[in-house]
């Protein structure tokens, strides 16, 4: 056998190897679940948003840390000098998005959105005090507020460690670019679980036809919350033995035990490049929950569902210096309407990316499985929700 014969097959072999290391499973998308109606954007992610850039640092260390940081930029400019339009919606406040009440008060985002691990989004919040006052123009500033937001990944990680340090939310802030987003177990989805299986990072876009403004909405999820499992209208959770909560046919009463799960929270990022002011973005980051609640959330007591919805258009920057504010346009409430059902969509089809993309994860004295793919996809055959692929 030839020296080149042997190296292909050496190199086939690693192939293997790496593949098998690295896990590749699909997107939701790639294994034939359309979401709604509207076409996604050539990514089907939230980077389709013109000038929006993600980047991610992932920390697995040891046995027990599985945690990380993901950083979004509305645009690569200095926020501070030439904010966006924002809003906050509070599907259920148990948790902690440092900046939001500003933001509902002034209606306007100022630095990048940092997502992480509970505990460490206070050291993250003061890492981008630090960033945003070594931007060249902001010599002068005395005070910045920082946006950071969090799911519990305690499950999977030494959360009480708190292992986040500056220079991870400088790498994340920096790492950050326009193009695919990586998905699944990476940066602040490293350690996280959905629906009792393994979740993480996910990403969705719509964009909207020339007749309707050809405006794009894209969505980034970081999924860690419970419930019982919705794929395109399927029982997956209750069909996989997986529900919330867990209550036998011969039980009578509901126990503590039966009401405990280890999931809680979902934060859930909103970008458009529609001309919306800070009213409009809030009845929009609204509509976000109803995707969320279509995949089959129970929004329980201990979950903490935020969402952040920003505007890229131009036309309605804040310059903080100017003595008026004058957008050069504005989309009516009536335009709103077709917004509202893309960012359902993509918040959707986010978070089953989020899952699909996942693998198993074992960390800090526990495992978390993935979601089945064989299983789930038979599931979906058999309940025709696949399209031919």
């Amino acid at each position: 056998m030839n020296r080149i014969v042997l190296s292909v097959i050496f190199l086939a072999i690693a192939n293997a190897a790496l593949f098998a290391q690295s896990q590749v499973r699909p997107r939701a998308r790639e294994i034939g679940i359309e979401v709604g109606v509207l076409p996604t954007g050539p990514l089907n992610t939230i980077t389709d948003v013109a000038g929006v850039k993600v980047g991610q640092v992932t920390i697995i260390r040891g046995d027990n840390i599985r945690t990380g940081v993901t950083a979004i930029l509305p645009h690569d400019g200095n926020l501070y000098q030439d904010r966006v339009p924002a809003a906050v919606f509070l599907g259920n406040a148990y948790g902690k998005l440092t900046g939001s009440t500003q933001i509902s008060e002034m209606g306007e985002i100022e630095t990048p959105i940092l997502l992480t691990g509970t505990d460490s989004v206070f050291k993250a919040a003061d890492a981008v005090i630090t960033y945003m006052f070594g931007l060249k123009g902001n010599e002068n500033v005395l005070s910045v507020n920082p946006v950071v937001g969090e799911t519990n990944d305690g499950y999977l990680s030494d959360i009480r460690s708190r292992p986040i340090t500056p220079d991870d939310i400088f790498a994340a802030i920096s790492k950050a670019e326009e193009g695919p987003v990586e998905e699944g177990v990476v940066g602040a989805g490293a350690g996280t679980i959905a629906f009792s299986w393994k979740g993480g990072i996910g990403t969705s876009s719509r964009r909207l036809p020339d007749s309707l403004g050809h405006y794009t909405v894209g969505v980034l999820v970081q999924t860690n919350f419970g419930g019982n499992l919705m794929i395109a209208g399927v029982p997956i959770g209750k069909e996989l033995g997986q529900t919330y909560p867990k209550i036998a046919s011969a039980e009578k009463d509901i126990t503590h035990q039966n009401l405990a799960t280890p999931d809680g929270s979902c934060m859930i990022v909103v970008a458009t490049d529609a001309p919306l002011d800070h009213r409009n973005l809030g009845r929009l980051a609204a509509r976000a929950m109803m995707g969320l609640a279509r995949t089959g959330s129970s929004e329980t007591s201990s979950s903490g569902d935020y969402v952040i919805a920003f505007s890229t258009s131009k036309d309605v920057r804040v310059d903080p210096k100017a003595p008026s504010y004058r957008p050069k346009e504005l989309l009516t409430n009536e335009g709103m309407s077709p917004l509202f059902e893309a960012v359902i969509e993509a918040t959707e089809e986010a978070i089953y990316n989020s899952m699909f993309r996942a693998h198993d994860v074992t960390g800090n004295g526990h495992t978390i499985k993935a979601l089945p793919l064989k299983e789930t996809i038979d599931l979906l055959k058999s309940h025709h929700a696949l399209t031919t692929k």
